[in-house]
């Protein structure tokens, strides 16, 4: 246990806001420089990144060389043994965290590189032009693949708009509203109250992709600026993934970071962590849309793997995704959505920014450089995966365990005692039904343009539908809560129809 503790010696951050097709850092790069700026944290020489006996990638969206990180060794000189790489989704930096942490627990590695990045903004920008990007492809060998890359969601669910976070998050946010009993009035107000103090820290961040404060009525006002993307979330309240940042961190055991002469009151100890996904993987499938079992399973099992109880833990930084992503994992722990403790290190994903899968990197990065600075103990971080599917959670301190960390599930989980079996969607149930889940899409002129219900028949038949898409009906559709609401379902030409 004496030379196998695993921990985080350096953290390395980068932002590119004016990122241009013309003036770009291409993936490779920039996980280079947050390599580098790794080693300058941690007080060590760029050339000790030779040593590295591990590079542990998280999947980067639209690059896809041979093996990235043997492309990444070869820019910084290392030999490692063994490479890594993920698929998609907001929990894989955790969970590459607590993989790589488990095999240094294990003795099958001693000093490893995890980073990833995101250059969404100039590839989404490529895509609409017409442009190409010669990014550096290549690298000798296949990595290890961590994880799995399933899809998250399924043909019947785009079939009627769910497609992508915007659509299927707020089935969740207004589910979770009606079991609360809020009004929609208060439940704006709670939504801009629980992310105004996101924007404030990430106004003191450094690497935050808008470093804006907004007051909780200005990010739930509707205007021009921030018109409805989805009911219930204005712009101001949904992800920003078309960025360019990066991230990286150096994690190795303690016996490396003592012959690497890196100060003790710089270690921060991985201190244990665990994950799970959904039994009911596909959204439109879930027996309660204002639960998430397998949220809970990870979050319990992480604390109860560390040794900590919800109240020894100081800071934390919640995958923030969209308002109930928060709203869900304070549920699950019982914590007060005021907690004086805050939800985010970083300012979360509309306003930091939202790095696709490598998000969780800067929240492990900001966490460190927290704790180290003296600003708490403990912190726990979290991450999410597709539309409340996949969870990801690890507890990182200051203070040396009195036991030795594990990563996985505890036997006794709180899914135990929670509705987790899947409820098929039947593309043939009519007649009476009751709504369970809804929103309506808007266009770009802010206008509703796509109802969406999820419920049961009378006959408890689990169904998806469209709602009639005229003006009139959708205004009048969102101005109530219809979480609840009864209707008649209809089949024609193998469309689901909804109406009131």
């Amino acid at each position: 246990m004496n030379r196998n503790l695993p921990v985080i010696i350096g953290q390395g951050q980068l932002v590119d806001r004016d990122a241009s097709i013309e003036r770009h850092m291409e993936p490779l790069e920039m996980l280079a420089k947050v390599s580098i700026n790794a080693t300058v944290d941690a007080g060590i020489s760029e050339s000790v990144l030779a040593e590295l006996d591990t590079i542990a990638l998280v999947g980067t969206a639209g690059w896809h060389p041979d093996n990235a990180p043997n492309l990444l060794a070869t820019r910084l000189g290392a030999h490692p043994g063994h490479e890594y790489v993920t698929g998609t989704g907001g929990q894989v930096g955790i969970s590459l965290l607590n993989f790589v942490a488990s095999e240094i627990i294990a003795g099958r590695s001693e000093f490893t590189l995890v980073a990833g990045c995101n250059n969404l903004k100039v590839l989404m920008k490529s895509i609409s032009t017409g442009v190409r990007l010669n990014w550096q492809r290549g690298g000798i060998g296949k990595p290890v693949m961590v994880g799995g890359d399933e899809p998250g969601s399924n043909d019947i669910e785009a079939q009627y708009g769910l497609k992508l976070p915007p659509d299927i998050y707020p089935l969740f946010e207004n589910a979770l509203r009606a079991s609360q009993g809020l009004s929609l009035d208060e439940h704006s107000a709670v939504m801009g109250s629980l992310f105004s103090p996101f924007t404030e820290v990430a106004a003191e961040n450094p690497y935050a992709w808008f470093p804006t404060r907004r007051s909780a009525q200005e990010l739930c006002t509707v205007t021009a600026n921030n018109r409805m993307i989805s009911f219930p979330y204005p712009k101001y309240l949904n992800a920003v993934l078309n960025t360019e940042q990066a991230a990286g961190l150096i994690v190795c055991s303690e016996e490396k970071a003592r012959s690497l002469g890196v100060p003790e009151q710089s270690w921060v100890y991985w201190l244990g962590g665990a994950a799970s996904q959904e039994q009911a993987w596909w959204a439109s499938e879930r027996p309660q849309f204002s639960e998430c079992p397998s949220m809970k399973d990870a979050q319990t099992s992480a604390l109860s793997n560390a040794g900590l109880d919800i109240a020894e833990v100081d800071r934390f930084d919640f995958y923030s995704c969209f308002p109930v992503a928060v709203e869900m994992a304070c549920k699950n722990l019982d914590l007060a959505l005021d907690d004086p403790r805050g939800f985010t290190v970083t300012g979360g994903l509309p306003y930091a920014g939202g790095p696709a899968s490598a998000y969780t990197l800067h929240s492990i990065a900001e966490m460190s450089q927290e704790l180290r600075a003296g600003r708490g103990q403990s912190g726990l971080v979290t991450g999410n995966g597709w539309y409340l599917t996949k969870h990801s959670c690890a507890v990182l301190g200051m203070g040396r365990p009195e036991r030795l960390p594990r990563d996985g599930l505890t036997a006794e989980l709180p899914s135990a005692e929670m509705a987790t079996k899947p409820e098929r969607v039947d593309p043939e149930a009519s007649g009476a039904a009751r709504i369970e889940a809804y929103t309506v899409a808007y266009d770009r002129e802010g206008k509703p343009e796509r109802g969406i219900v999820l419920g049961r028949t009378e006959q408890q038949r689990r169904f998806i539908a469209n709602t009639p898409n005229t003006k009139d009906f959708l205004e009048h559709f969102v101005a109530s809560e219809q979480v609840g609401t009864t209707g008649t379902l209809t089949v024609r030409n193998q469309q689901s129809l909804f109406d009131l």
